[in-house]
């Protein structure tokens, strides 16, 4: 692993109470000074980041380490009860802290636990993947997936710190680092200038430089962290950062959870997003959806549903795609709001797109 960055990036996230997300190498060996006035540490994990990297949580001192299996599963019910029982079992109480370390589903289920361990308890996020990095450990959105559909149980419950310490971006598997460059892609259609830089820092991104990973996470997270502080509990414009998850979601729940990567499916989704809107006659630049697809493609990413389809095996019908959406916890009335791209920098939220327009750029894909 490269030496620990002298300077840190660091981004500061206005909502109450206030934190930091530091980014940069060697943060980790910082962490132990957050547990300062907790009683006990728990460190939640999974097993994959246990096997690569127990050694560093092992190092955090007054902690007792959980490790749930990896994937998708883990974020279910039946594991949220293991995990609180285990923080009662290690001695835990409203004195002590969570640290999830690990990527998002980590991240989501820890966050979640400690928002109801005896009613809320701090925690710091940890994130060790670059989906967890840019997106999912901002912000104290946290739940559990439902038979009815992805994140349909949660509560917002804030972190007091996150490190993000790129060097664990270098051992990430393809697959997972293509996932993260899908919110990445998101959250440059949301923010712009990000998206024309995009291209120009390709040849970092395939080499996974440390440095231009750096400046991509902290470009990302300052465009979130903005979007939070106005609107902390969504009801309004942090809206905007569900672009693409509307139908990422749905293909998710057809195809079965874990099967899709998640970051992946929002690529796909940002792409349908921007076709449905085109197709409905919305204003929706032609120019910018294929614009969209080729920056995917240079990013080894699928940049729509059919290349999705191929790469996982899926058949992800239109008719399981559309009534997952309609279950989406963003519908009203089963009626699903949309967030839909018009360029970089230019998008619309709460927008309830005709069936007709979902369905035809879905067929679309399939006919490509």
């Amino acid at each position: 692993m490269k030496a620990p960055s002298p300077q840190p990036r660091v981004v500061r996230v206005a909502v109450e109470p206030p934190y930091s997300v530091h980014v940069g190498a060697g943060l980790v060996g910082v962490v132990a000074q957050r547990e300062e006035g907790w009683s006990r540490a728990f460190v939640l994990t999974d097993a994959n980041v246990e096997r690569l990297f127990g050694d560093i949580a092992r190092g955090w001192p007054n902690g007792t380490i959980h490790a749930v299996p990896a994937g998708e599963d883990s974020k279910s019910f039946s594991t949220l009860e293991r995990v609180l029982d285990a923080l009662v079992a290690a001695g835990c109480d409203r004195r002590s802290g969570l640290i999830a370390f690990g990527g998002g589903v980590v991240g989501d289920l820890g966050g979640l636990a400690a928002g109801l361990f005896h009613r809320g308890i701090p925690y710091v996020q940890v994130p060790t993947t670059l989906l967890a990095m840019v997106d999912s450990s901002v912000g104290g959105k946290t739940a559990v997936n439902l038979a009815g559909g992805k994140n349909l149980a949660g509560l917002f419950h804030q972190p007091v710190e996150v490190y993000a310490d790129t060097r664990f971006l270098a051992t990430l598997p393809d697959d997972e680092y293509r996932s993260g460059l899908g919110e990445v892609v998101k959250t440059a259609v949301i923010d712009g200038p990000l998206f024309g830089r995009l291209s120009a820092l390709q040849p970092g991104i395939a080499r996974r430089d440390p440095d231009v990973l750096a400046e991509i996470v902290e470009s990302c997270v300052t465009a979130k962290a903005r979007i939070v502080a106005r609107d902390p509990f969504e009801k309004g414009d942090r809206k905007l950062l569900n672009l693409g998850h509307t139908f990422a979601h749905a293909i998710e729940h057809a195809a079965g959870f874990g099967r899709v990567p998640h970051g992946i499916a929002v690529a796909v989704g940002l792409g349908l997003a921007a076709e449905s809107g085109r197709i409905a006659g919305l204003g929706v630049d032609p120019g910018f959806v294929e614009s969209l697809r080729a920056l995917l493609r240079d990013l080894d990413v699928p940049a729509d549903l059919d290349a999705l389809r191929r790469r996982y095996s899926v058949s992800l019908p239109a008719d399981a795609l559309v009534a997952a959406m309609a279950r989406d916890k963003k519908s009203r009335t089963g009626v699903p709001l949309y967030v839909v791209p018009f360029g970089p920098g230019a998008v619309v939220r709460d927008v309830e797109l005709p069936e007709s327009a979902v369905r035809a750029a879905i067929e679309l894909a399939a006919r490509s």
